[in-house]
């Protein structure tokens, strides 16, 4: 069966592996749609210290189920649109004994430590399936990712009662500010991107800031009255907008951190205590969390168009990232389409 492999920096190639053999606790899924995420892009550009080439890539799923094991439950019927849960636990960890599963310390993330679900079939066990009846599978691709930002809003206790400052309008942020959202809050969307703002905009931020062309300190003292934001979700990972998350957090405020920054960063510590602040950082996601992000798109006020900015066939993948590469802050998704 056809599968993309990338198997060292700038090498992405579309290879021939055998087909999965179903265990008895294994669930066979026939994949649809499989999404390109900022890891898998760091893994071309020979940026992802965890990923271990060669490697298939992918853990945004979209799927159809096409078999089940002799020993799998009720629920799980051929045909089921379904996603995937791409992380994995020891169940023995600090994380997992705690009930975290998802920053299992030991964690092997599809497509990153483990070969991943970019092939026309994989077989996974049916704890890490998860049906998405009523969603399509173009749709279920895009849980995955919103629901690490889901994942963030829960780690930072958000309520009506708060304004939160998302930075970074990517799937993941615009997760966030969805989450953020749908729990009454006020949400201030910032990025360097005016469509991108719009997008939020239209997502349940009442406010957007470019960062490029406006001042945000000024811009955030005139929303909030001089206050600052109660939360302030980092979904970028670099330098300049670690510094700013501390900056522009209330005094005893939350900063919640999801996106990895490439090098040190250096901060005014006495923030950390003047203001009192919990800093928390947020990892993958819970099976709670895509629940949330399912619940979200049955509703039906959403359109896919709004996120995935090309879908193309395996045999076009590289073509896809080398544009990816081109315009980072262009392209929100591309979708590989088997």
């Amino acid at each position: 069966m056809k599968a993309i492999q990338i198997s060292a920096p700038g090498a992405l190639n579309v290879v021939e592996i055998n087909e999965p053999v179903l265990k008895d606790d294994e669930v066979l899924l026939d994949i649809k749609y499989v999404g390109f995420c900022g890891s898998d892009l760091n893994t071309f550009l020979g940026r992802n210290p965890m990923v271990r080439l060669p490697i298939i890539p992918g853990h945004e799923v979209g799927a159809v189920i096409k078999a089940v094991g002799k020993e799998v439950p009720e629920g799980f019927e051929p045909g089921m649109s379904v996603t995937v849960n791409p992380y994995t636990n020891c169940g023995k960890c600090a994380s997992c004994r705690n009930g975290r599963v998802n920053a299992c310390q030991y964690n092997e993330t599809f497509g990153v430590q483990r070969n991943g679900t970019m092939c026309e079939y994989v077989a996974v066990p049916w704890t890490k399936v998860i049906p998405a009846v009523g969603i399509s599978p173009l749709n279920c691709a895009l849980i995955e990712p919103m629901s690490v930002g889901f994942h963030a809003v829960s780690r930072a206790q958000v309520t009506d009662n708060d304004t939160v400052m998302v930075i970074g309008c990517g799937m993941i942020g615009l997760g966030a500010i969805v989450r953020a959202a749908l729990r009454g809050a006020k949400v201030i969307a910032v990025d360097i991107d005016d469509e991108k703002l719009a997008l939020a905009r239209s997502l349940g931020a009442s406010e957007g800031i470019n960062s490029k062309t406006e001042d945000v300190h000024a811009r955030m003292m005139e929303i909030t009255d001089n206050q600052g934001a109660d939360v302030v979700v980092e979904a970028v990972g670099s330098p300049v907008t670690y510094v700013m998350a501390v900056d522009e957090v209330a005094f005893t405020g939350r900063v919640v951190c999801i996106g990895y920054a490439k090098s040190e960063v250096a901060f005014q510590t006495k923030y950390f205590v003047q203001k009192e602040l919990d800093i928390r950082g947020s990892r993958n996601a819970l099976p709670d969390d895509f629940r949330a992000v399912i619940n979200f798109l049955r509703k039906g006020h959403f359109s896919s168009d709004q996120f995935i900015s090309k879908v193309v066939k395996p045999e076009f993948a590289l073509q896809g990232m080398e544009e990816w590469v081109k315009a980072p802050g262009k392209i929100f998704r591309i979708l590989v389409e088997f």
